[in-house]
């Protein structure tokens, strides 16, 4: 059967109907993504079954070590799965140059594993002075030194779990990776199950449980690839630091290491401001982010699902295709995201009390949560523009946004502690994703004309730029 023939990968990212297109490549995602949700509110659930708030304000100082994670899978993932995309569009005018899809894998995922072990090994060698930075006190100290230590541990394989997500769904296989993704979450529910419940390693071994767990991802992975992908490929004889590579992998990648960033630093910022007012802000703030999780991670799945579609369109300068995605898109995150905010809004207090016990701790996380289902559907939009940089290879517009997170969220948050206190703290996110999605807006309206233009020509100018810098 042909690559582009109805029904493959392929076929999906140039010539379905939108309709069929948008269900491949987002509803696997959004399933992925919420099954995910789903485990992050089980895992706490496990924890919590421990009656134990200091473990769970120990996994919420935590968290910014998966923004790291994140950060360094994403740099290398997303940006190589861009360009995969765009380079397999601009193959449909020359099918020889999707023989540089080998060295733009290769170099993704064996970059993401070896900055990702230099990174886990200098958390290692910083421990104890990181895990102060990250807001833990006296009774907080040690937990938490358990969990960040086995986590910074397996961060080269969590690292490259993410690289190869974001690769495999470069190629349109969607559904690969939903399965890849459900496995993984099967898996670390049975060793939640072992580490926590039967052999009480607490915090430790909801950390092991993590890692162990992508490293069933990346096995899963990488055999589909070697059997499947008729142009990705990991073996290490096909990596290259060539410019060609090189420039435009990090180029668009540089925008998610600092979104990541920043969204360490908004984390360190949280807890340390939240810390101050006891564990049961703590707490109840880590119960309602994994809440909100559900309803966002659908978002995800639509926004992070597109993207390889827009690139392809890109690459193939298809103008009808990109605008049709984008439209498409737009309507699925606005609907998905106002639907599945009032669904949860409504039954918050049921959900909620299903995890924490203390009715201030609960009262307090309802109003958290409110907080975070707001600032979900602004993000959810600016994450969908987000791709649409990252997808044509816009990757200053992409930074900006990532920039212009973190520079208004510092001073929101710190002027909303000073002036109005705990409140403050809590809706400072909010007020941030809105401006920022009013920023993207912007973006988007100053750069379709550029991407309008790039498209006229049949095969964008940037995409024409990238296959000749290959030929070099």
């Amino acid at each position: 059967m042909s690559i582009d023939a109805p029904g493959t990968n392929r076929w999906y990212l140039s010539a379905a109907p939108m309709t069929r297109a948008l269900i491949h490549l987002c509803v696997p995602m959004a399933a992925a993504m919420i099954v995910t949700a789903i485990y992050n509110v089980i895992n706490a659930g496990f924890i919590g079954a421990l009656h134990d708030t200091t473990l769970l304000a120990a996994v919420t100082l935590g968290s910014p070590i998966l923004g790291l994670v994140m950060a360094v899978g994403n740099v290398f993932g997303v940006g190589g799965g861009a360009l995969v995309s765009r380079l397999l569009g601009a193959a449909e005018h020359d099918p020889g140059k999707a023989a540089e899809i080998r060295h733009v894998t290769s170099f993704s995922f064996w970059g993401a594993i070896i900055v990702g072990a230099l990174c886990g090994g200098a958390g290692l060698l910083f421990l104890h002075p990181l895990v102060t930075a990250l807001g833990a006190d006296a009774t907080s100290m040690h937990a938490t030194t358990q969990f960040i230590a086995v986590m910074l541990a397996f961060v080269p394989v969590l690292a490259a779990a993410v690289c190869l997500e974001q690769l495999v769904r470069a190629e349109g296989a969607a559904r690969q990776v939903m399965t890849g993704l459900i496995a993984s979450t099967i898996a670390n529910v049975a060793f939640d199950v072992l580490f926590i419940l039967v052999l009480r390693w607490g915090v430790a071994g909801a950390a092991l449980a993590v890692g162990l767990a992508n490293l069933v991802t990346v096995g899963y992975f990488a055999i589909w690839l070697t059997r499947n992908s008729a142009h990705l490929s990991l073996a290490p004889r096909w990596f290259t630091l060539a410019p060609h590579v090189l420039k435009p992998v990090l180029g668009v990648g540089v925008s998610t290491l600092l979104q990541s960033a920043f969204l360490i630093v908004t984390a360190l910022v949280l807890n340390n401001l939240a810390a101050a007012y006891g564990d049961g802000p703590l707490a109840a703030m880590g119960v309602a982010v994994r809440i909100a999780q559900v309803p966002e991670f659908l978002v995800m799945g639509v926004t992070l699902g597109v993207l390889p579609l827009f690139a392809y369109a890109y690459g193939k300068g298809d103008r009808h295709r990109l605008t049709a995605a984008l439209r498409g898109s737009a309507i699925a995150v606005g609907g998905i995201a106002l639907t599945f905010s009032a669904a949860v809004f409504l039954f918050r207090d049921q959900v909620f009390s299903a995890f924490v016990a203390d009715r201030s701790v609960l009262a307090l996380g309802v109003t958290i949560l409110t907080a975070q289902l707001v600032a979900m559907i602004a993000n959810g939009f600016t994450g969908l523009l987000t791709s649409l940089f990252q997808a044509t290879g816009r990757a200053m517009a992409a930074t900006v946004l990532s920039v212009t997170q973190g520079v208004l969220f510092i001073p929101i948050v710190l002027l909303g502690n000073l002036w109005f206190g705990l409140p403050g703290i809590i809706w400072s996110l909010t007020l941030t994703e809105t401006l920022v999605f009013a920023t993207a807006t912007i973006l988007w309206l100053t750069s379709r004309h550029a991407i309008t233009r790039d498209l006229a020509h049949g095969t964008p100018a940037r995409a024409e730029e990238l296959l000749a810098q290959a030929a070099i």
